[in-house]
């Protein structure tokens, strides 16, 4: 009989219908359900350094622990003034210019400072240029707003990075923003000079907002060279994104930030708004605020592991040399950031499905990966590791993706 006392079911509110963050989705529940049966997971989904033994520099949880004390109320919204004052030093010595301590926001890491951005700018039926394939935060953040992404290509043909004269043909009259993601995160694209002042071109002639996620600014291999956005953007207003959480290694600290540059005059409403949705949270994690001043301003330890001797230049050199080896593999090398977005040939496996794949590769051979397409792009023939973990358990793990391949091309007609 009916259960006269049941509730009726809790729908999904129909503005989260086209919100997603597969990097912590079903595969994610999966593992950790799996990890509940005592099966040890190879977790490479998730950028997070002190999984894989990374540490945070001594002095930024020294600077923590001596500043406890100041640490116990609540502090202005936009953050402490020596963390903003720091980020101001750390944005002049790039070359950005007109940045002061009032255009500064903390935030409890990147990721809400992107959500607080995005719902102070945007109402239904608004535009946002995205890359693709992006961090899904992105598109998700403008998905919750009721605007729209449309997403501008950066195709491995071209080293994922943007091509703007097709980003350009994207514009309309509903765009509101162009963002960047560079260092990219999945690619690890980091993007040449030229690209970068054209799109900030693009975004001066349309007097659209410039969003730049700049939070691997400091991971890069082989030479390449970083270009902060802010430095050449003048036109429009700019907002630079940067953190504790990856140069760092300081994830679970929960320190972010957004810097405005470039022209403001107009924006007085927007980063009042800003203010607004800063002080509904009151203030963001106030004892991780106290490390920026300290991390910006000492020793850059990053550097010595990207080096191509360091821990992750080395970790980089073993996924490289991994795809190397495969028969079904390729690869764009990483510039920067901490991941491979790989690619398996079509024409070794025509059947390939990445999801299926990443399913089967936690199962079968107990490696969590994340499927290409919960990027936001149109294939399903990529997948995205992370390099964090010893160069043994990369070889291992390629070795495991290998035997995997090599079952199911034999099983392919």
């Amino acid at each position: 009989m009916p259960d006269g006392n049941a509730l009726p079911s809790i729908p999904v509110p129909r503005h989260l219908h086209s919100v997603r963050y597969e990097i912590r989705g079903p595969l994610a529940r999966r593992a950790w359900e799996m990890e509940r049966q005592g099966l040890e997971i190879v977790k490479l989904n998730i950028g997070n350094p002190a999984s894989f033994g990374f540490r945070t520099p001594e002095a930024m949880r020294r600077a923590i622990v001596d500043n406890l004390s100041a640490a116990e109320e609540y502090v202005h919204q936009k953050g402490i003034f020596p963390a903003r004052e720091a980020i101001v030093a750390e944005s002049q010595s790039k070359g950005v210019h007109g940045v002061t301590v009032d255009d500064v926001f903390l935030g409890n890491g990147v990721s809400e400072l992107i959500l607080m951005c995005l719902e102070a700018l945007l109402e239904p039926g608004d535009e946002v240029l995205l890359p693709s394939p992006d961090y899904p935060l992105w598109t998700a953040a403008v998905s919750l707003t009721g605007a729209r992404a449309v997403h501008y290509p950066c195709r491995s043909e071209h080293e994922f990075c943007p091509d703007p004269e097709e980003v350009a043909r994207l514009i309309t009259p509903r765009t509101k923003a162009l963002v960047l993601i560079n260092p990219n995160n999945p690619t690890g694209a980091v993007y040449p000079p030229r690209v970068v002042e054209a799109m900030v071109r693009l975004a001066e002639k349309h007097r659209i907002v410039l969003f730049s996620d700049e939070i691997y600014d400091r991971i890069l291999y082989d030479g390449a060279k970083h270009t902060p956005v802010a430095t050449l953007c003048q036109d429009t207003l700019c907002a630079t994104f940067g953190g504790l959480s990856k140069v760092y290694r300081a994830c679970g600290y929960r320190v972010g930030w957004v810097a405005f540059s470039g022209r403001k005059s107009h924006a007085s409403s927007y980063l009042q708004t800003m203010e607004l949705l800063a002080s509904l949270r009151l203030c963001s994690n106030v004892p991780g605020q106290w490390a920026v001043q300290t991390a910006l301003g000492g020793h850059q330890s990053i550097y010595e592991l990207t080096a191509p001797e360091g821990r992750l230049g080395r970790q980089r050199a073993a996924v490289l040399e991994g795809v190397k080896r495969s028969k079904y593999l390729q690869v764009v090398p990483p510039a920067g950031a901490m991941y491979g977005f790989i690619r398996v040939n079509r024409e070794r496996l025509p059947t390939f499905d990445d999801n299926a794949f990443a399913m089967a590769l936690l199962e079968e051979k107990k490696v969590l990966v994340v499927p290409g397409s919960s990027f936001n792009v149109d294939y399903t023939d990529h997948f995205r590791t992370t390099i964090l973990p010893h160069e043994d358990t990369l070889r291992d793990v390629f070795a495991r993706i290998e035997d995997l391949l090599d079952g199911w091309a034999a099983t392919t007609p």
